[in-house]
């Protein structure tokens, strides 16, 4: 049977993380979180002394450095940051290395060879628009401006969620703007995409629905080059 490229996209806190990790674990597919990857490469650039707005060399950063996200284990250069990119302050270094077009240019090259093959689940702010613009599935999450700014202050992964959900709230306004206005890849949905707005849906509901939407895509034959 076919092995699918599932897309998901959507904005801060609309649940990406949860429902790609769940729907992967469901099918057996590899789960991977291309946001970290930005995370990574702007932790980085602030290890190596690096400005994050320096187009350049957080670009030449990103292709020499072996990135790891797996198993919810995040690794560059051999550095374990899975905890040290989930802070306000990576929140923002990940924003400004993400509107770099060389460095989506590197990520980007990178996540189509993760995910060539299918048998993938992968999130982020571009997959279905960018990375995978003919993935078998794509999927679009959403959810109102408050209910991810409660999800986001009470996530234990964020570990600078301790800062209150006003600040939280604001800062996902931050990001979005950032997401939606920068020139490359812009955070948009894509006309194909299954909108799914998650505010009052409960985890099991969401993946039930894109589980869905999954089983639908397996049954079709396979259409020839």
């Amino acid at each position: 049977m076919k092995r699918l490229i599932v897309a998901i996209d959507g904005p801060s806190g609309a649940g990406k993380g949860t429902i790609s990790r769940t729907l992967a674990q469901t099918l057996g597919y590899r789960h991977v979180d291309t946001g970290a990857m930005y995370r990574a490469v702007g932790w980085k650039a602030q290890h190596d002394g690096l400005a994050v707005e320096d187009e350049a060399a957080v670009a030449a950063l990103a292709q020499r450095s072996a990135i790891v996200v797996e198993g919810g284990v995040v690794s560059i250069d051999g550095h374990d940051v899975t905890r040290a990119i989930r802070t306000p302050e990576m929140d923002k270094a990940a924003a400004a290395v993400a509107r770099l077009p060389k460095v989506r240019e590197v990520l980007v090259a990178r996540q189509r060879d993760i995910g060539a093959g299918g048998g993938v689940v992968m999130e982020g702010r571009d997959i279905g628009t960018v990375v995978f613009p003919h993935a078998d599935v794509k999927i679009y999450l959403d959810a109102s401006e408050e209910e991810r700014a409660r999800r986001r202050a009470t996530d234990p992964a964020h570990t600078g969620s301790m800062v209150g959900q006003a600040a939280v709230a604001e800062a996902i306004k931050a990001r979005d703007k950032s997401d939606t206005t920068r020139a490359a890849s812009p955070l948009t949905l894509a006309p194909d995409a299954v909108h799914i707005d998650t505010t009052d849906m409960p985890i099991h509901e969401v993946v039930a629905r894109v589980m869905a939407i999954v089983a639908q895509k397996k049954r079709r034959p396979v259409k020839g080059p």
